[in-house]
């Protein structure tokens, strides 16, 4: 039995997090159901994994319920918010699905090219237009962009990855200056937080961090919820959860 005292700084918020049937998905979501949060678990190719993490929610007291939606679909992407908010109206939102693959700029197809932008940058823009919309004049709504280190040091490995990325901070802070004040809207930047979803060698992944270890999966959750319950005088920042790994 959970010791019913603790402060649930997240308690009656409905929170729609987009790829969160696996991986550190998965993680973003169970920290904010710890913290009181109801869940609306995106996914799209994941149903199973989906069903399990909402059945893992239920069991802390809290409410989930799963959704698919195709990203690379911008029509599906549109029409996110409004699927979510059957289950009751959203408070905030992860922008966190993302695919991610090793092609250099010549090896990059349009094809590609265009998937890479359509699930990491048009999706978050899509989904964040159709939250603020949701809004009444009196809500107020946070959302959170997972970005990676790379937005910020774009290099010309895994590019299409990178490029999206990058645009993905620019429309953090752009966005920031033109939902606020009603919306605050932060990144998250990782570095070395779980082995590439690629299959790429780890050998010499921590060789140019500073920090010398990978995240504990406790950090991601703990930066997480600072930027969804800590002031909310904070918005267009974007936090490196990285070791330092963006100053090399």
């Amino acid at each position: 039995m959970g010791n019913n005292n603790v402060v649930k700084p997240l308690a009656g918020k409905n929170i729609l997090i987009t790829g969160s049937a696996r991986r550190i998905g998965r993680h973003l979501a169970l920290t904010v159901a710890q913290a009181g949060a109801n869940v609306i678990v995106h996914h799209a190719h994941s149903a199973d994994e989906a069903q399990e993490i909402c059945t893992q929610i239920r069991s802390l007291g809290v409410d989930a319920n799963a959704i698919k939606a195709d990203l690379n679909d911008p029509g599906e992407a549109s029409s996110l918010v409004t699927a979510a908010s059957c289950y009751g109206p959203v408070d905030m939102v992860v922008n966190n699905a993302a695919i991610f693959k090793s092609f250099g700029p010549l090896e990059t197809s349009l094809k590609e090219w265009q998937e890479h932008l359509n699930i990491n940058l048009t999706a978050p823009f899509l989904i964040s237009k159709a939250f603020a919309a949701s809004l009444s004049p009196q809500q107020t709504g946070r959302i959170v962009n997972i970005l990676d280190w790379r937005a910020l040091r774009p290099g010309a490995d895994h590019f299409p990855y990178t490029i999206s990325k990058a645009g993905l901070a620019a429309l953090t802070q752009s966005m920031a200056v033109a939902l606020a004040p009603q919306i605050t809207v932060n990144g998250l930047a990782f570095g070395a937080i779980l082995p590439p979803s690629d299959g790429a060698a780890l050998e010499g992944i921590l060789d140019q961090v500073p920090a010398q270890r990978w995240a504990e999966l406790t950090e991601v959750g703990e930066s997480l919820l600072f930027l969804l319950t800590g002031p909310s005088y904070i918005t267009g920042e974007i936090i490196h959860l990285d070791g330092g790994r963006h100053l090399i």
